[in-house]
């Protein structure tokens, strides 16, 4: 174990109560905007204090409520790399990274300046800096401090997107090199699934379970689980005896096994299909529709459809193959049971 971190701290209606575990992998903390999630980061590295709770790294005790250990930040080893990157706006790259490594400037351009490509901008200030050049020398003056965690706290949410997408590689080789701990704040599903190893739901200021990303993002167990993993269709459910009645949809589905406690109901866009393309073996919910709405993707067309007799529509990703079909074939939808997400509250 490399990190645990149980905390609790309140900002006037506000309450955060936290407990994680993380080895030597990347750990996402994802969650809605205004959820605790930067909070956590900063008790962790000692910005912050919590009102009670422990973090210990490594063996090392950082804080203790009921010890009165309370470590000053520049005693943890904690590097993070803000959402505006904090450089200081006096100083050079060069002089930046310095900071946290005081070596002789032909180390630092070796091992911090070359390989995160700022060769010539070592006498440039931060204001003089793209937005990615920014986050590369942040990046180098946080693993020049030699940390022994890794926080990101929104690493590329400045940054335009194809901006975002070299930055992510160049971070994912950097995680790679560090091979310790790394926390990874974000409330984008597709970044955390490609970095991270594990993942926490952080919902107004608790956490869920540490769980695989596999599991969180195949098997949602919770509304906010579906909602954060991008499911666009969400609906209230009610258990009556073996069945989960909609009654948005006029329909029921078997009860799971053991699941009692159902309150909603969730379906991805994308593996909705048109009911003429379903195969013959495959279990499915068949509803009648039309359409309400069309927007044009790239690749894609996503529908707005309201099933016949429901109070609710579906959204409906189709590649624009199926939906050039669309007009040959009854307006039937078909939901494969097997996609169909059982959630509790």
């Amino acid at each position: 174990m490399s990190l645990y971190c149980k905390i609790q701290k309140r900002l006037g209606a506000f309450r955060l109560d936290v407990e994680l575990e993380a080895g030597n992998e990347v750990l996402a903390v994802l969650g809605a905007s205004g959820c605790g999630k930067s909070m956590t980061l900063r008790c962790i590295a000692g910005i912050e204090r919590p009102d009670t709770g422990r973090i210990v790294l490594d063996g090392r005790v950082l804080f203790d409520s009921e010890k009165g250990i309370n470590l000053p930040p520049q005693k943890r080893k904690a590097g993070v790399l803000f959402q505006d990157y904090a450089l200081f706006p006096n100083m050079t790259v060069l002089q930046n990274i310095a900071a946290a490594a005081p070596k002789s400037t032909d180390v630092l351009r070796e091992k911090w300046i070359s390989p995160f490509h700022l060769s010539g901008l070592e006498n440039h200030y931060p204001h003089q800096l793209s937005g990615g050049q920014r986050q590369r020398c942040a990046l180098a003056r946080m693993l020049a401090s030699e940390p022994d965690i890794i926080m990101l706290d929104e690493p590329f949410s400045a940054l335009d997107t194809f901006l975002r997408w070299q930055m992510e590689q160049e971070i994912a080789a950097a995680i790679a090199r560090f091979g310790k701990t790394v926390l990874l704040v974000s409330h984008n599903r597709d970044e955390v699934y490609r970095l991270s190893a594990k993942t926490t739901i952080l919902h107004a200021g608790i956490n869920e379970p540490v769980r695989t990303k596999q599991d969180l993002y195949f098997r949602p167990q919770t509304y906010a689980d579906a909602l954060l993993t991008g499911c666009k269709n969400i609906f209230p459910a009610e258990v009556n005896g073996n069945r989960v009645l909609l009654s948005d949809f006029g329909t029921s589905l078997p009860v799971p096994y053991g699941a009692s406690d159902i309150c909603y109901v969730g379906i991805r866009a994308k593996k909705i299909h048109s009911a003429h393309r379903k195969k013959t073996s495959s279990d499915t919910v068949d509803l009648p529709y039309r359409i309400c709405g069309v927007t044009e993707n790239v690749f894609s067309y996503i529908l707005q459809v309201q099933p016949n007799g429901a109070q609710n529509y579906l959204y409906w990703e189709l590649g624009k193959d199926e939906y050039e079909e669309l007009r040959f074939h009854p307006p039937v939808l078909s939901l494969p049971t097997e996609e169909i997400m059982f959630l509790r509250k």
